[in-house]
């Protein structure tokens, strides 16, 4: 028999932590290579999670509702048989590797510190230099200074003399005699006082990543923000004029939506600048138009991806859009189907909106907020008409994008909405 470990493994593009929402498996199940043990929460996706291995469970080393980063252990399996070779294989590997390492080295592999580690040493002020981590290589694990918070040894800084040594990190299962020791004060704790009938709403996990990955957007990247007013009079009049037929001969329909994204995936193609991500030291410039679309659940916010969106029609588009939507509210949505997006496009105007400014889906360099289509009185040679008349609101990443060339591609989406029909449009 030979013992392995499961690790919390990435669910996306960006994705750096998951939350266990539901146990499917308890210790003493047998399990097959690839059935699902877990479903997992993150700000992407909800998915279920595979073993990687066929044997027994042995411990879940998580609670249902806790958040893990990526790589850290969330429960281990007794293996035998084909897969104890495997297993065997890859102990000898990890063992070698931690022999390798002199006492220099494992000081810097500690000093590689996952956002979660980070996280909770700033907000508990633990000195990570003075804690030992149990990791491979000796890598401080979120595990660590959860046991070090709760026995209330926090390490004093190191200009500070110890008053009592760092306690050895606790088992993965907490015991349920320890008394629960007194905490600090989250610095980004907020006290709000409540009244009568007021209603706490716990924070999911989805929620929690959410908000992380939308705060990192807007620290990191500095948004910019510009809007276009589009004529799309001709569009409106040729996609109603189709959209009857179009459903009773496809089965779904035919939206203003799947125009817009064809018009805006042409655009990035003679714009290949917007369709890039800032990588620190350099810049990279995508060579596929992969389209992300935000979907809103009742309490989720998804973000889909039409890929290769430049290659499809509108017919594939629509038909596209119509499934990814379908999947977001059924809870189908697979993690590969929301990687791969080089830039965003949200359909703000669904729900009534004509003007807002949306934060970039980070790393992406741009985001475009397609508002409602209504209708307005406008100057055509001198004369007021009514007519169909939309906004487009961009938010740029201005380390990546200046105001020229979003501007020149703003223009071009106009040009193309502007002049869609029946003879320049295409469907199929």
């Amino acid at each position: 028999m030979t013992i392995e470990q499961l690790k919390m493994p990435q669910l996306g593009e960006s994705v750096t932590e998951g939350t266990i929402s539901k146990w499917l498996v308890s210790p003493g199940d047998k399990v097959n290579k690839y059935d699902p043990i877990a479903e997992v929460m993150t700000d992407k996706v909800n998915a279920e999670i595979p073993s990687s291995f066929t044997g027994t469970i042995k411990e879940l080393l998580a609670e249902e509702g806790e958040t893990l980063s990526v790589g850290e252990f969330i429960c281990s399996l007794e293996i035998e048989g084909g897969e104890k070779e495997e297993a065997k294989e890859s102990a000898v590997e990890e063992k070698k590797a931690a022999e390798q390492h002199t006492q220099p080295q494992a000081n810097q592999n500690k000093a590689r510190y996952s956002p979660a580690v980070l996280k909770i040493a700033q907000e508990n002020e633990i000195d990570l230099t003075r804690v030992t981590g149990t990791g491979a290589g000796g890598r401080i694990t979120r595990k660590d200074l959860l046991a070090i918070v709760e026995a209330g040894g926090i390490p004093a800084p190191a200009n500070e003399k110890p008053a009592v040594s760092a306690p050895e990190p606790a088992p993965s299962k907490r015991s349920e005699k320890q008394e629960a020791p007194v905490q600090q004060k989250k610095p980004d704790a907020i006290q709000i006082p409540t009244a009568a009938g007021d209603i706490e709403i716990p924070v999911t996990g989805v929620r929690k990543a959410i908000a992380a990955n939308m705060l990192r957007s807007k620290h990191e990247a500095p948004h910019a923000w510009t809007m276009v007013e589009v004529d799309v009079t001709n569009l409106v009049s040729y996609r109603d004029s189709l959209k009857k037929e179009f459903k009773q001969t496809e089965g779904f329909n035919l939206t203003y939506f799947a125009f817009f994204v064809k018009a805006v995936a042409q655009a990035l193609k003679e714009f290949p600048q917007i369709n890039s991500m800032w990588a620190g030291d350099k810049i990279i410039q995508k060579k596929d138009i992969n389209i992300s679309i935000a979907v809103a659940t009742e309490d989720a916010l998804y973000v889909p991806v039409i890929k290769h969106a430049d290659e499809k029609t509108i017919k594939g588009i629509a038909r596209e859009i119509t499934e990814l939507a379908g999947k977001v509210r059924t809870g189908k949505l697979k993690s590969d189907e929301m990687q791969g997006g080089t830039f965003t496009l949200n359909n703000t105007g669904s729900f009534g909106s004509v003007q807002s400014m949306g934060i970039i889906n980070y790393p992406q360099a741009a985001i475009l907020q397609v508002e409602s289509i209504v209708k307005r009185p406008v100057i055509i040679d001198g004369m007021i008409a009514v007519r169909d008349m939309v906004n487009l609101c961009m938010s740029l990443d201005h380390r990546v994008l200046d105001g020229l060339v979003c501007g020149r591609f703003l223009a071009r989406v106009k040009e193309i909405l502007e002049n869609t029909s029946k003879e320049n449009t295409p469907i199929y």
